[in-house]
């Protein structure tokens, strides 16, 4: 008769690591959380002091408190203005390559066409190249769409909108294609069935079901946009300067505010580290499924 006994390793319980390893462990973790927590601390400490007190030198225990930086940082630079505008070229392209990237992404992960493959590793390899080769070509295409339509898209919200494209685009399409994979393809065949077609099939069926890599490109797309500086910098004039940009003004030709500036960091970082807390879950189950074809 054949041993219907469990198998011994079945039932072996599951071996615990050593002491020595688990406190290595737990010190590493502690140095790298101190070394994380730190400069939070000096932006914080900073923030809360006033400025003859921050220019005199860093003290880990603030003599006099204030909150008068956060108060001033909306009058000394026009960061309301600064925080609309990134807002808004952020919000814009998260929208525009969320919407593009799934399409394209659906299309390359359920169809086979000719220059599917070039097209996969024609976006991926943009990845390769430093963005500060694209500024120079971007800013002289403008220009001379400027010159011969009438369009200014150098110093426009719009123009920035399209240069951040080309950077999140290509991860985006990258990250849902591998989403996409993951996803079997008789959920496809079943919406069929039921009389939907591809489009019907990709928003009724697959993206309910993607909503975690549909987070990660949109909170990639947002974080992108909103702290990048090089592009931005040149890109935008006055009306349309964003907040990553306009952090510098607050360094004057006779003196930097160091309190107002650890102050509007802090307040700039809070939408992100917001999203950042709230899509946690989706953005580390969307990292981990579209990572794996």
């Amino acid at each position: 008769m054949p041993d219907r006994s469990p198998s011994r390793s079945r039932h072996r319980p599951p071996m615990a690591p050593p002491p020595s390893f688990v406190w290595t462990r737990r010190i590493g973790l502690t140095l790298v959380g101190l070394l994380t927590f730190l400069p939070l601390y000096v932006m914080l400490s900073s923030s809360i002091k006033p400025l003859q007190d921050v220019q005199a030198g860093f003290e880990w225990i603030p003599a006099h408190l204030t909150l008068r930086p956060y108060a001033d940082i909306w009058s000394t630079v026009p960061l309301g203005h600064y925080f609309l505008n990134s807002l808004i070229i952020s919000s814009c392209s998260t929208v525009v390559s969320v919407v593009i990237a799934i399409l394209a992404a659906y299309a390359v992960s359920r169809y086979r066409f000719p220059g599917r493959r070039l097209f996969s590793v024609t976006v991926l390899s943009t990845q390769m190249f430093p963005g500060i080769l694209f500024l120079l070509p971007l800013f002289l295409i403008y220009v001379n769409i400027g010159a011969g339509t009438g369009v200014q898209l150098s110093g426009s919200r719009l123009g920035l909108v399209i240069t951040y494209l080309t950077f999140t685009l290509p991860f985006s399409i990258w990250m849902l294609a591998g989403y996409f994979d993951s996803i079997p393809r008789e959920l496809d065949e079943a919406a069929r069935v039921d009389g939907n077609g591809p489009i019907g099939s990709l928003f009724r069926i697959i993206l309910p079901a993607a909503v975690p890599g549909v987070v990660t490109v949109a909170v990639y797309s947002f974080m992108t946009a909103w702290g990048e500086v090089l592009f931005a910098s040149v890109m935008t004039d006055d009306s349309t300067r964003t907040l990553a940009v306009g952090l510098r003004n607050y360094a004057s030709q006779n003196d930097v505010y160091w309190n107002q500036i650890m102050a509007a960091s802090l307040v700039v970082s809070v939408p992100v580290v917001a999203a950042f807390l709230l899509l946690q879950r989706y953005l580390v189950a969307g990292l981990t499924a579209g990572s794996v074809k």
